[in-house]
């Protein structure tokens, strides 16, 4: 697998943001709501608004979400997409070097 080394972190992050299940939940509510605020995320979800922030802070520092300003001092969370397509890249390399040895596991076993 030939990705280059920030890349490869880039998708040890995103693994790691997305191990946790609520912080999947965090992330597929915007992405079916669209940008909210943490406030909006804890009337949707049931986690509270402090765990809310905390994970927020993950996803961010994971690349996956990012932070704008918005009316009244309220900070909107919004998903980015590119540390995703590194992470599925990722897996596609991986995905890419099973390929050979797999298909020749199979044709030993059938012969």
């Amino acid at each position: 697998m030939n990705l280059p080394d920030d890349a490869e972190a880039v998708a040890e992050q995103v693994f790691a943001a997305l191990a946790d299940p609520s912080r999947r939940a965090l992330l597929a509510s915007l992405a079916t709501q669209g940008p909210s605020t943490a406030t909006d995320l804890a009337t949707r979800l049931p986690i509270s608004r402090q765990a809310i922030a905390k994970h927020l802070g993950l996803l961010a520092d994971a690349g996956l979400v990012t932070a704008e300003p918005g009316e009244r001092r309220r900070v909107r969370y919004r998903l980015r997409s590119a540390p995703m397509q590194v992470a599925q890249q990722f897996l596609a390399a991986l995905a890419r070097d099973w390929d050979g040895p797999l298909a020749a596991l199979k044709n030993h076993l059938e012969n």
